[in-house]
């Protein structure tokens, strides 16, 4: 029989904190094929990295497209995205540069029901709310106010018991 709490600690391996991160989110985008693809080719071609994306459900033809960029980048990020919108008319684009990402590594995260929720909820107990969530099958991120990534990071790592050594036999 398989040690659910051996397999629990296996899977997650640790814990990643970015606290230059900063984010751009774009309001009411047209909602037409090409668009995304416009916008990031600009940005990829201006030499920016773009890390998380998040696309809001389509609203009377519209919607907003978030993504986190490294806050260094932030300055180029507005120079690119102010000739985005004008050539999109995007009546809204707003920047913060007051955000962290926290990860939780680990192999088969997909394949383990539940990391996620705990996760969420041990970041949530804290009174921290989540900006972004991005998922693979080895890392969640979220992306939290810039003053609470340590915070979020001390709540992960009691969660998923991190701190505890462990003597594994195989």
């Amino acid at each position: 029989m398989i040690n659910n709490d051996y397999m629990e600690r296996f899977v997650v391996s640790g814990i990643t904190l970015d606290e230059e991160e900063a984010k751009v989110t774009i309001k009411k985008v047209p909602d037409e094929p090409g668009t995304a693809g416009f916008i990031f080719t600009q940005l990829a071609e201006a030499s920016i990295n773009v890390d998380m994306i998040i696309q809001s459900s389509t609203k009377q033809g519209k919607n907003d497209i978030s993504f986190t960029i490294k806050e260094e980048s932030l300055q180029d990020t507005r120079r690119v995205m102010e000739k985005i919108g004008k050539k999109l008319e995007i009546e809204e684009i707003t920047y913060d540069s007051d955000m962290a990402k926290v990860s939780l590594i680990g192999a088969g995260m997909q394949s383990h029901p539940g990391v996620a929720a705990r996760m969420f909820t041990c970041i949530g107990k804290k009174k921290m709310n989540i900006d972004m969530i991005s998922t693979s099958e080895i890392k969640i991120s979220c992306v939290v106010r810039k003053n609470e990534g340590k915070k979020a990071v001390r709540a992960i790592h009691q969660e998923f018991e991190l701190d505890k050594e462990e003597d594994f036999e195989t």
